[in-house]
């Protein structure tokens, strides 16, 4: 076992992180009033160490969950949600905080999708069954960093490798693929920095992918392409042979996705903006809505872009280049129709543009159907025919003429 003590000055660039471990301080007096360990595990130890904002902070435990709850019932402590107490965790809830206690456990058996536990008091046991070295990290409450597979020296030199043997580790859950070139595109500093044998383990078990859910890969993926090196992970996935289990095409337009991504990629672009690059025609799309089970809102957006991404652009021959734009918002009227057309223009590279439709509000049509029925307009049919011409002569004047203006069209 290795470790150090944690510098106060990490803390110290994560003020509000005090609060809550003070809240989980009090009451480690309860872990050791019946000789057992407590100690802040994983993901929050990885983003402390790199000096940021942990977005859960999860405990791990020498307690099993039986002793943890007669503790917490004997200490007034209050649990809810049960869900994960078999698989070890216990939720304490305290000072209007929610506080995952798992303990620690060691796979006894696992299917690449599922692991049968027990549990144990090792520490490095339990370390010994996570996925990355940067993730196997536990923090003492005293300060006390507890690595067992140097992974805060893979942090500091910004290296993303598995914990003991990749193939070992990826054949456990085939998920882990995917979450290495997610934590790749968080840690490491340039793209292609990857271990050997790394690429080798994730090529040879890539097929397990296919039994994953679409809604867990979905999870992975969309993570990934808003990370760093997006474009060289995706390209990599190609390389690697991993998409025909992954829902994205078997053909895709790698260089165009290169392309796109490096328009959209300071823009805060949707994770959908970028794979939708990729799709040649709207039936790849579907495929993909099949495999990974996207939201409605997700799969829309990528058969506009494959749709649309030719098809409307700026004009050459009209002096407001925005027009197009503004002029397809308008004849649309979804709700969302200005959202797509932002991340059209991300896609398209058009900055200039983005930034002007981000300002701009949807004017409104100032005729109604029951202005043209005072006019003695009475057919269904004639004043929806008038309405477009109206709206027509309306855009023509960059949507400045009023009713008045609009409704004279009408009576000559």
């Amino acid at each position: 076992m290795w470790s150090r003590i944690f510098s106060p000055g990490v803390f110290c660039r994560t003020r509000f992180f005090w609060r809550s471990l003070y809240t989980m301080k009090l009451n480690t007096k309860v872990f050791e009033k019946h000789q057992h360990e407590l100690r802040i595990a994983g993901g929050a130890v990885r983003d402390l160490l790199s000096g940021k904002r942990p977005e859960d902070v999860d405990f791990a435990t020498t307690a099993t969950p039986e002793e943890m709850k007669r503790m917490f019932q004997t200490a007034g402590i209050r649990m809810i949600n049960n869900k994960g107490e078999k698989h070890g965790t216990i939720t304490a809830r305290l000072h209007n905080e929610n506080f995952e206690v798992t303990t620690l456990r060691v796979d006894v058996q696992t299917d690449g999708r599922h692991a049968e536990v027990k549990f144990t008091t090792d520490w490095q046991k339990d370390a010994e069954r996570r996925d990355l070295t940067i993730n196997s990290l536990f923090l003492g409450l005293d300060g006390t960093l507890y690595d067992y597979f140097k992974g805060y020296e893979d942090l500091q030199n910004c290296k993303v490798r598995f914990v003991g043997n990749a193939e070992q580790r990826v054949q456990e859950d085939y998920l882990r693929i995917l979450r290495y070139f997610r934590f790749y595109g968080r840690v490491a500093l340039k793209p292609g920095d990857h271990e050997p044998e790394t690429l080798a383990a994730i090529r040879e078990n890539g097929r397990g992918l296919a039994a994953i859910s679409g809604e867990r890969i979905w999870v992975e993926l969309k993570k990934m392409v808003l990370g760093n090196h997006a474009d060289h992970l995706l390209a990599l996935i190609y390389s690697l042979e991993l998409v025909q289990y992954i829902g994205l095409p078997p053909d895709g337009n790698v260089e165009e996705m290169k392309r796109v991504w490096q328009n959209t990629k300071d823009h805060s672009p949707k994770p959908m903006t970028i794979l939708a690059a990729l799709f040649h025609c709207p039936e790849e799309v579907e495929k993909m809505d099949i495999r990974l089970k996207v939201s409605r809102e997700e799969k829309n957006l990528a058969l506009f872009l494959v749709k649309y991404r030719r098809e409307l652009c700026k004009s050459d021959n009209e002096p407001d280049s925005l027009k197009p734009f503004t002029d397809f918002i308008i004849d649309s009227r979804e709700l969302d129709s200005q959202s797509k057309v932002c991340e059209l223009l991300k896609y398209q590279g058009e900055e200039k543009l983005l930034a002007e439709l981000c300002k701009w509000s949807i004017p409104c049509f100032p005729v109604s159907g029951h202005d043209l029925r005072r006019m003695g307009v009475t057919s269904g049919k004639e004043i929806g025919a008038t309405l477009q011409k109206l709206r027509d002569i309306w855009k023509k004047s960059h949507y400045q003429m009023d009713k008045d203006e609009l409704l004279s069209y009408v009576k000559s």
